[in-house]
């Protein structure tokens, strides 16, 4: 284990697969108390106990982020359990089918930017207060590089993640005198169940994909994960209000 996040208590939203369960496994690796948190209560469960196998610790606790109340509570229970809030990692947020937008149904609009800008909106007021009470803290919104570039036929999700890195850098000037650092991380294309998936059923589109990426393959979420802790960490202290793209090179282009 390391001594990374040692003894720092955070929240992971949406950490029941993919990102944000790579997430909840590394801060946990670098000695942080993690409270994972998801939709999912079996697959929070898995992640928990995953994390408690290798010697960390870490508790699960039911969120819909595009519920106030259940965010309240969240946070509540995080400071009731452990004592404090020292970072989150606010990873929840949701696709919507690809098409143009002419042919976007309102009600895909909706449902996205409830869960991805809204719940993140949500999170952030609840959690702030939360970290001004232990003294600072710091704080990793999960964008994507379809939030610093224009996605086809993804006009939904795009202005979904163009939002979270807004609110990203507007809430980093609010907080960043009182000792609250916020910054978002912006994935490629990376390696989750849902793109294993896809990979498999259209491989020539998947090779294609990959063969786009400068560094010639897709990212893992353990790649994600590892630059959250970096990002939560004292060894990024002087970092506040970015958009740090994880695309192996593919908004450098």
């Amino acid at each position: 284990m390391g001594e990374l996040m040692k003894d720092k208590v955070g929240i992971i939203t949406a950490a029941g697969n993919g990102i944000g369960r790579a997430s909840a496994i590394a801060f946990a690796e670098e000695g942080a108390k993690v409270v994972v948190s998801d939709v999912s209560e079996e697959a929070g469960q898995e992640t928990v106990r995953m994390i408690k196998e290798k010697g960390g610790d870490a508790i699960f606790i039911y969120c819909n982020v595009a519920e106030e109340q259940q965010i309240i509570d969240l946070v509540k229970r995080t400071v009731e359990h452990y004592g404090r809030l020292d970072w989150a990692h606010n990873n929840a947020g949701i696709g919507a089918p690809s098409k143009p937008i002419a042919e976007t149904e309102t009600a895909d609009w909706d449902r996205c930017i409830q869960v991805t800008q809204t719940g993140l909106y949500l999170s952030l007021k609840h959690q702030i207060p939360a970290m001004l009470e232990s003294g600072g803290g710091a704080i990793v919104n999960t964008a994507s590089t379809s939030g610093l570039l224009g996605s086809e036929n993804l006009a939904t999700y795009s202005a979904a993640k163009w939002a979270v890195n807004g609110l990203t850098k507007s809430v980093a000037l609010e907080y960043a005198k009182k000792g609250i650092r916020v910054n978002s991380i912006c994935p490629g294309m990376t390696l989750t169940a849902a793109v294993e998936s896809w990979a498999k059923e259209v491989p020539e589109q998947a090779k294609y994909v990959e063969n786009d990426i400068p560094l010639g393959r897709m990212g893992r979420p353990e790649e994600q994960a590892q630059a959250a802790v970096w990002l939560c960490s004292d060894k990024a202290s002087y970092i506040t209000g970015v958009n740090l793209a994880v695309d192996g090179g593919q908004t450098a282009k």
